[in-house]
């Protein structure tokens, strides 16, 4: 899969989700400060947010210092389903249950281990179609 990874900060969680997407042979395209460019969390969030509606990318990870802004901004982009995930177990649910297409996190409460799981537990679910319906009415 193709993955975006943006941020407004650098810092030790995005690198540590970016090695784990690879070392499972994912590409990894970083944007923001984590391609060098100063640019603040709602523009990050909205180029990433784009390019994955556009089909540039599979899947979406945004880092902001709590993570509540680049979901918001990233929620505004027509087709985008942004989840602020601060566990593995919500991860997992955003992707079953709300087929998630953008991963965010807080750079200030995301530790590198923990960044690590959450992204595992991203990769491992798939969505069940069992809130379908409910996706449905949030795409219109």
């Amino acid at each position: 899969m193709r993955f975006l990874i943006g941020s407004d900060a650098a810092g030790e969680a995005p690198d540590a989700i970016a090695q784990a997407l690879r070392d499972r042979g994912h590409e990894v395209t970083r944007c923001g400060a984590l391609a060098g460019a100063a640019a603040g969390w709602a523009d990050i969030a909205r180029d990433v947010a784009s390019r994955v509606a556009r089909g540039e990318a599979d899947q979406g990870v945004l880092f902001c210092w709590t993570g509540t802004g680049v979901s918001i901004a990233a929620n505004k982009v027509p087709g985008i389903r942004a989840a602020l995930c601060s566990d593995a177990e919500t991860a997992r649910g955003a992707r079953a249950w709300n087929d998630a297409n953008i991963l965010c996190l807080s750079l200030r409460t995301a530790t590198p281990a923990l960044a690590r799981e959450i992204i595992s537990a991203w990769l491992a679910a798939t969505p069940d179609g069992t809130e379908a319906e409910q996706i449905a009415r949030i795409e219109r």
